[in-house]
């Protein structure tokens, strides 16, 4: 075959691979939805722990379950001595992704209570003692590197509430809880995209749980797919005022330098995501601080948009583009911008993870070979 008839898809963009029934990405309309649930309305309606059961097990908890779920998860979020030995062992310069992804390998994943999950449940509950686990690594770490002292989970607490005063050892506002709320789900499930694909490659080679959630963690950690958020407020904060957004545009598009956040391989029209994300961003930086950060990301959106009009094209800033300013409102650096989407995701690829294993296949696909033909060694 010549490169001329070449039959793949380049990044397989378009390609359908296999099926799911966990979330849906309908890119023309602009739609995301969960189990058939739109997201928009699944934050408005629902608590993070009956989202994390529906996106797991297809249906909505009773309201028993959603209080074990959450039970669950803050009785198994403690780190064990070794756990705790190990992450200080780690150099404090270490990028909190690879953090994760290092540990999650080598975690204790015995529960220390029970959990009655519908479906395949000794595989359900070691990942969802990963997903509990993740929250106090960030914060623990963060900690760390702050040279703070590393506090301990308080189940009288909420599990985001727990991480927020895990992290900033106090008790955060009601406010902030249902921000981080909103944004955990609305990162916590996005169809096959590269990280979620990665995982399943790794699930579908039989290897456990906590392989499958290391690699997709890895596969995050990359700036065009997961680090986009981190990118995105580094560019905002760089800029400084909304005044100088137009000039940055109009230099990077000059330069063809790629403005993170902005556009989606997915979406051709608005990332829902987005639409949820931005007002909730602006409402928690208005009057704050970082109101100069959304209103600079604001104003790049805006001369992004402005200059693609003339040149008869359509773009959208995605979820990573406003999240950034949301983390980073909530007291969260930049650096552990993507470690705060992997601790969502983890429920995502636990999903796929379990999805995979009802009728698994090994995922091995082709390569056309452009070398050289038929070499001897004279």
């Amino acid at each position: 075959m010549t490169n001329s008839e070449k039959t793949y898809v380049k990044g397989l963009e378009g390609v359908v691979v296999d099926e799911t029934k966990i979330s849906n990405v309908e890119g023309l309309e602009g739609r995301l939805s969960y189990r058939g649930y739109q997201i928009a309305e699944l934050i408005e309606k629902k608590s993070f722990t009956e989202v994390v059961w529906l996106v797991l097990s297809g249906e909505f908890p009773t309201e028993k379950q959603s209080q074990n779920l959450e039970k669950f998860l803050l009785a198994n979020s403690k780190l064990s001595d070794f756990e705790l030995t190990i992450l200080k062992t780690i150099p404090k310069t270490t990028h909190p992704m690879l953090v994760l992804q290092s540990l999650v390998p080598i975690l204790d994943l015995n529960s220390g209570t029970n959990l009655e999950f519908p479906e395949n449940n000794e595989n359900a509950q070691k990942g969802l003692v990963i997903s509990a686990k993740i929250p106090v690594l960030i914060a623990s770490y963060f900690r760390l590197q702050k040279g703070l002292e590393i506090l301990q989970t308080d189940e009288n607490f909420g599990f985001h509430e727990n991480f927020l005063f895990l992290l900033k050892g106090k008790k955060p506002t009601a406010k902030e809880v249902k921000t981080l709320d909103a944004t955990q789900i609305l990162q916590m499930e996005h169809g096959f995209n590269a990280s979620t694909f990665a995982g399943r490659v790794t699930a579908s080679t039989l290897s456990p749980v906590q392989s499958v959630i290391s690699a997709s963690i890895g596969t995050l950690y990359g700036k065009l797919h997961g680090g986009a958020d981190e990118e995105a407020l580094k560019m905002a904060i760089s800029i400084g005022k909304p005044e100088k957004a137009k000039d940055f545009v109009e230099n990077s598009l000059a330069n063809k330098t790629k403005i993170m956040g902005m556009g989606h391989r997915e979406y051709k029209t608005v990332d829902p995501r987005a639409k949820v994300l931005k007002p909730m961003a602006e409402e928690l930086c208005e009057g704050t601080e970082f109101h100069d950060i959304f209103q600079t990301l604001k104003a790049v959106e805006k001369a992004v948009q402005d200059e693609m009009e003339t040149r008869k094209k359509e773009i959208w800033a995605n979820v990573e583009f406003y999240k950034g300013a949301v983390f980073y409102a909530l007291g969260i650096p930049p650096q552990f911008f993507t470690a705060m989407f992997a601790m969502a995701r983890s429920i995502g690829y636990l999903a796929h993870f379990l999805e995979s294993r009802q009728d698994n296949r090994l995922i091995r696909p082709k390569a056309l070979y452009t070398g050289n033909p038929n070499r001897t060694i004279g």
